[in-house]
């Protein structure tokens, strides 16, 4: 035997016993104590445990996500959302023992038609260090609905204005949709919804807005469920300012209009209305559109082929079945003031072509989407609140019975 494996056998004999040393020591007679020499590192998708599966589809907007591990700790975990190329991430921690992570309640459900990316990091049991990536996608819902609105995003309205959503789908889930929509004002004011059949949803305060506020429309409608199986997709925000007040008077009988900015009078102007048989309505109602010029045709609101005017100038539109106060070049100049005869608009004195030195062209150019035009003592019914922007036309304590919250 030569001196090299002499040594070699020493040193293996010293090793089996220190072995066996240590599995003959026992503790007050007991069993031996085991002990366990490191082994091989466990498989990433073992030692990290991360739920839903990798490459996972159609995951539930509530989850399940998580991420775990059996032993050691996780050192960093990341979840990001990944759409229309921003990313953005999931808030959430790691378990004070270090052995799972969870999304933080505040954070809400995940999102639909999402991809998602979950980074993880982990010592295990001996300090070694795991690194796990893996990705799923969120349901893809088929039916998606959407809010087109009133007013348009930074413009300045008048203090009558109502933020009115008109749904393309019948919403079922009324309570849900409408917590979905914050309103917010500067000055401070109450504003509540009121629902108008399935499809409108309309916003205002209990009184005419407050010169000089600012209003902002937080729509988080994203995978709100509006009706069984269909989702909004508007995650959307907007601003308007809330300009001078102006409110106009109209009387029928009197055929004049007050206009009153800050409720001082400022102009009283000589109007024709609707005629006995086409008489205009009564109550209030809000500008809803401003047209420099545009085509009046009586066979679109219920009339035969009494009329086809194609430049009405000066043109504002105060409901939606079309009703009108705009500039009338083709009546005599001593219509108005003294004689109604209209097809129930609102008609001031105008050139053909329009004039701004004419009454209808002054009115036009001071007047904002969202300002107020009451009419009264006219042989009509009031204005019904869903005809346009009239729900100034209904009590306060009736607006808020037609909350979904309430």
């Amino acid at each position: 035997m030569t001196r090299r494996a002499g040594a070699g056998l020493a040193a293996v004999a010293a090793w089996v016993g220190l072995l066996g040393g240590l599995a003959g020591c026992t503790e007050g007679g007991g069993s031996p104590v085991e002990i366990q020499l490191p082994g091989k590192p466990r498989a990433p998708q073992e030692a990290i445990r991360i739920t839903p599966d990798d490459n996972a589809k159609g995951v539930p907007a509530e989850g399940p996500l998580s991420v775990s591990v059996p032993e050691g700790r996780l050192e960093r975990v990341v979840v990001t959302k990944v759409e229309d190329a921003q990313q953005e991430e999931v808030p959430g921690s790691i378990a004070a023992d270090g052995l799972s992570w969870s999304p933080d309640q505040a954070a809400g459900r995940l999102a639909l038609a999402a991809k998602y990316t979950v980074d993880a990091v982990a010592l295990d049991g001996h300090d070694r260090r795991q690194a796990r990536h893996t990705t799923f996608t969120t349901f893809v819902p088929e039916d998606r609905f959407i809010g087109y609105f009133k007013p348009e995003n930074r413009s300045t309205v008048g203090t009558g204005m109502i933020v009115s959503f008109n749904f393309n789908q019948s919403i079922k889930h009324k309570a849900d949709v409408e917590k979905a929509i914050t309103i917010t004002a500067d000055p401070a004011t109450e504003v509540v919804g009121h629902w108008f059949g399935t499809e409108r949803l309309d916003f205002r305060p209990k009184r005419y807005w407050q010169s000089g506020t600012k209003v902002t429309v937080r729509m988080n409608l994203r995978d709100v469920e509006g009706a069984p199986g269909s989702y909004g997709i508007q995650d959307k925000t907007i601003t308007f300012t809330v300009g001078r007040s102006q409110i106009s008077t109209v009387d029928a009988a009197e055929h004049t209009m007050e206009v009153r900015r800050e409720g001082e009078l400022v102009s009283t102007v000589p109007i024709t209305a609707g005629a006995p048989k086409n008489t205009t309505y009564n109550g209030k109602m809000v500008v809803m559109e401003l047209f420099d010029v545009t085509r009046m045709n009586g066979q679109t609101v219920g009339f035969g082929g009494e009329y086809d005017i194609p430049d009405v100038p000066h043109a504002m539109r105060l409901t939606s079945s079309g009703t009108f106060l705009h500039g009338n070049y083709w009546a005599h100049p001593d219509t108005f003031g003294s004689t109604n005869i209209s097809h129930g608009c609102i008609g001031l004195r105008d050139d053909k072509g329009g004039g701004s030195d004419t009454p209808a062209g002054w009115f036009y150019d001071r007047t904002l989407v969202g300002d107020v035009v009451e009419v009264v003592n006219s042989q009509d019914k009031t204005v019904a609140p869903n005809n346009g922007l009239g729900g100034w036309n209904m009590s306060w304590a009736d607006w808020v019975a037609g909350s979904a919250r309430t």
